[in-house]
């Protein structure tokens, strides 16, 4: 008897899911494209930055170690608001002093960081408190912005809305009015990638000029202008016709 009734209600739950369905197909519905798009300039840079021990005129016995430059290079950032968190270490390496010199194996460290900007304008007043001929290279790899999260999401509700707004307009092409949404299809694939430099190319993208110390101790330069990018957002939305 229980399983008389089991299938008995298997086969009710079957016939309104069927109803459910061939209700949806069968209904008087319109799809639309919704669409929203806005100009976003990133202000966040992580900046890439390699310092490296040296010796003072070439003499052996004067070294400005590692531990020194880490220090300016950290008390810099700080200064210039980076958190101490967005200050972190990417690699460690070492190199030979001179390898034309036979039976020198002075082994010089050198140090790589990391470090989240959001004071765009601050950067090259950072970098002057940083000794210029231990700073051997500075790039940047990577944009990101504040309010990314917060900007997406606006843009969604502005791409359903959009898309509600061109079925009504359809809608009102055959005398008919816009009922209840029955299928939303979230087609947005935002391009934060776009603002990623590549290394031969983020010069022309975002308009940065990045040059080391040069021979004669100069403070490297950075000109900072990030270009904006574009973001597009495209929402699907099928709705009910009265």
């Amino acid at each position: 008897m229980k399983k008389l009734i089991l299938f008995l209600i298997a086969i009710s739950t079957l016939s309104m899911v069927n109803a459910q369905s061939n209700s949806y197909e069968f209904s008087r519905k319109v799809s639309t494209r919704g669409y929203a798009e806005r100009e976003v300039t990133p202000d966040i840079v992580y900046l890439s930055i390699s310092l490296r021990e040296y010796f003072v005129d070439g003499n052996t016995k004067k070294k400005v170690t590692i531990e020194t430059l880490e220090k300016q290079l950290f008390d810099a950032a700080m200064a210039a608001g980076v958190k101490k968190e967005d200050f972190t270490i990417q690699n460690i390496y070492s190199y030979n002093y001179d390898t034309k010199k036979k039976g020198n194996n002075e082994l010089l460290q050198a140090k790589q960081f990391r470090i989240k900007v959001t004071n765009l304008n601050g950067l090259n007043t950072m970098l002057d408190k940083v000794d210029a001929k231990g700073l051997q290279n500075t790039s940047i790899n990577g944009y990101d912005h504040s309010q990314k999260r917060e900007i997406e999401k606006e843009l969604k509700v502005a791409a359903v809305q959009d898309a509600r707004t061109n079925a009504e307009i359809i809608a009102s092409a055959t005398g008919d009015k816009i009922g209840k949404v029955l299928v939303i299809n979230d087609n947005s694939s935002f391009g934060w990638n776009d603002i990623m430099p590549s290394p031969r190319m983020y010069a022309t993208m975002a308009k940065v000029e990045l040059q080391s110390a040069d021979a004669s101790g100069a403070a490297p330069d950075l000109d900072i202008s990030v270009k904006p990018i574009k973001l597009t957002c495209n929402i699907d939305g099928v709705f009910e016709l009265q």
